[in-house]
């Protein structure tokens, strides 16, 4: 398991969350009992992944697709000095990208017990 690291919110509220290691297996270490500190509260650290998604809607609403929704995913991991870091979920990075139509609407259809017989 990785360690813990504490991350502040801009209110000061303590928010802790399980570590990541880096890609040389390096791991944080706390002075003391308690977990290692962020060096950015935890907005700033989940800005670098807003402004990933905002750029990825852009991406998905502009051109031809035009689609009714676009949903993202991303595999977030937390860290102490790199702040949020979207993750891997396989040898590439993790991002999810649904797109969705709805359906045109068709003609109105009659209703009640005389529209089968006006058919």
């Amino acid at each position: 398991m990785d360690g813990l690291v504490e991350f502040k919110t801009g209110d000061g509220v303590r928010v802790v969350v399980e570590g990541v290691e880096d890609e040389d297996g390096a791991r944080l270490v706390s002075r003391g009992d308690g977990p290692a500190r962020a060096a950015r509260t935890f907005e700033e650290s989940l800005e670098g992944v807003r402004a990933a998604a905002a750029a990825a809607l852009r991406v998905f609403r502009d051109g031809t697709l035009r689609p009714d929704a676009v949903e993202l995913e991303f595999g977030v991991k937390l860290s102490a000095e790199a702040g949020a870091v979207i993750a891997k979920g396989t040898a590439e990075g993790h991002l999810v990208v649904k797109l969705s139509w709805a359906p045109e609407p068709g003609p109105a259809r009659p209703e009640g017990p005389d529209a089968a017989a006006r058919s």
